[in-house]
This record gives C-alpha cells, structure tokens and sequence, in this order.
C-alpha cells in the first residue's frame, strides 16, 4: 500500500457486502443476449497517445491509434478519411493537424476503426465498448444534468438498468461496459495523476460473473493485485489494467456522486 493510493488505507473497496449480488447471474444472461444484438464501438487505442499508459508498457509493441495516423502518407490519410461520417470537413491542407479518437472532435468511425485494425496495427484493448449512458466528455463523467439512459439500453438491458438506478448515486454521468476478446489485455494506466485532483473520482464497477481480472499494479516488478470482488469501487489515480485470459471478459462502469450516505457507510 505503500505505492498505492487506495481508498480509506486499503487497495481498494469491495462493494458486495452493500449489494444484493444474487442478481448477477440474471444480469449476465441479459447482458450478454443484449449485446449480441448491438453495435459496440473500440475503445482505448489512444491511451499512449493521451499520455496515460504506465511508462513500463510504453514501448510494448502495441500500436497506438494517433500514432499510426501521425505517420501515415497523405494517400493513407485520405484512405483513413474516406471512411469518416463526413470526409468533407477535412481541408487536405491541413491534414496534419487533426487529432481522432476519444475525447477529440473527430470520434472514430466503425470503418476507421477496423483500417487501423486491418492495415495498421493498432491495437485497441476493448473491442466492446457500450454505453448505456453517454457523456460528451471525459470532464462531465460525473454530472447527470441533461443525461438519461438510452431507449436501446433501456428496451434491452432493463434488469441492468433498474440493478444500476438503485446504486446510491445522487447523479449519474456515465454508464459503460468494457468487453475484452480473448486473450487481449487493456495496458496498466491511470485515469487522473496522484496530487493533481482535489478528490476521488466516484464510481461503482461491477462483474456480474467476477472473471475479469482487473487489477492494480504500482509498478513493472511483483504480481499485480488483481481485485477479487464482482462489485467494487477502486481509486483511478492507480495503475490499473485487466490480465489476458482466453475468453471475454467485462464489466460496467458507473461514474457520478455518491449519496452522502454511502460515502459515510463506507467509510465506517
């Protein structure tokens, strides 16, 4: 714990004894018919990019996505391009400058995601990526104004949906699920820096069948510490990254603020 920042002294929260886990085996099997029968997006292609994969994991081979797209000739970019919503918003005499992906203005599209796949070889740790309630930017993760589930998440997910609206949040300002394929890895990193925010990110992430393996890590020696709940609340200042296995994984994600409440229980 000496390298970890934690919550309340420990590596992280273990949430289950607050919640009524038997619903999970219900929730997987909706869950997972719901998704067959959407279309998920790619995330996390960028993270080196952004500069928030673990500097041990940098030079790991893994190709990022703006890095493929800052070395690609012009006849690339324009290849890159045609595939976006509108190919007209791009002046070729500025294609330089465009930055895509997560949190730019110009969001992968479906066939941008599968060229880098196929022909650059971009490697992106979550091939499942859902949101049952979108946020516009990493920034308002956490406020509910203005924000409500999807009419597909909804109709499709409704179990999930009543399972995350009764989580003791006074707002929520994102819900997303991360799926992994076999055998992929998502890369150590950390979602804000140690000493550089004000206070804890607040969320709740939940693995209705407990397999994923996400675990912290404080650095590129020792075992990482894989967390053993199926409902949990971890500190997003730490390392932290999800261990290959050779099936899919995932879980949900539900960013916003915590009842009062909550937050005192937990702390007791």
């Amino acid at each position: 714990m000496s390298r970890l920042c934690g919550l309340f002294g420990r590596p992280y929260v273990n949430l289950e004894p607050f919640f009524d886990v038997s619903v999970f085996p219900a929730l997987d099997r909706e869950l997972t018919l719901g998704l067959a029968r959407v279309e998920p997006s790619y995330t996390g292609g960028t993270l080196k990019w952004m500069g928030v994969v673990a500097p041990w994991q940098v030079d790991d081979g893994y190709r990022d996505a703006m890095h493929a797209i800052e070395a690609m000739t012009f006849e690339e970019w324009q290849d890159f391009v045609s595939l976006a919503e509108d190919p007209s918003v791009f002046d070729p005499a500025e294609w330089r400058s465009y930055r895509f992906g997560d949190e730019t203005d110009h969001p992968f599209t479906r066939g941008q995601l599968e060229l880098l796949k196929l022909r650059h070889h971009v490697y992106f740790p979550w091939k499942i990526c859902y949101h049952l309630l979108e946020n516009d930017r990493w920034e308002d993760k956490h406020s509910g104004e203005g924000k409500s589930f999807s009419e597909e998440a909804r109709e499709l997910f409704p179990q999930t949906v009543g399972f995350i609206e009764s989580l003791p949040f006074v707002e929520i300002g994102r819900v997303v699920l991360f799926g992994l394929e076999a055998h992929d890895h998502a890369p150590y990193h950390r979602d804000s820096e140690p000493g550089r925010s004000e206070s804890i990110a607040q969320s709740i992430s939940f693995c209705p069948r407990g397999d994923k393996r996400f675990a912290l890590r404080t650095g590129p020696e020792g075992e990482p510490l894989v967390v053993g709940s199926r409902i949990y609340w971890f500190n997003d200042m730490d390392w932290h990254g999800v261990e290959p296995d050779p099936y899919f994984r995932y879980s949900i994600r539900v960013d916003g603020v915590f009842d009062p409440a909550f937050l005192r229980a937990i702390a007791r």
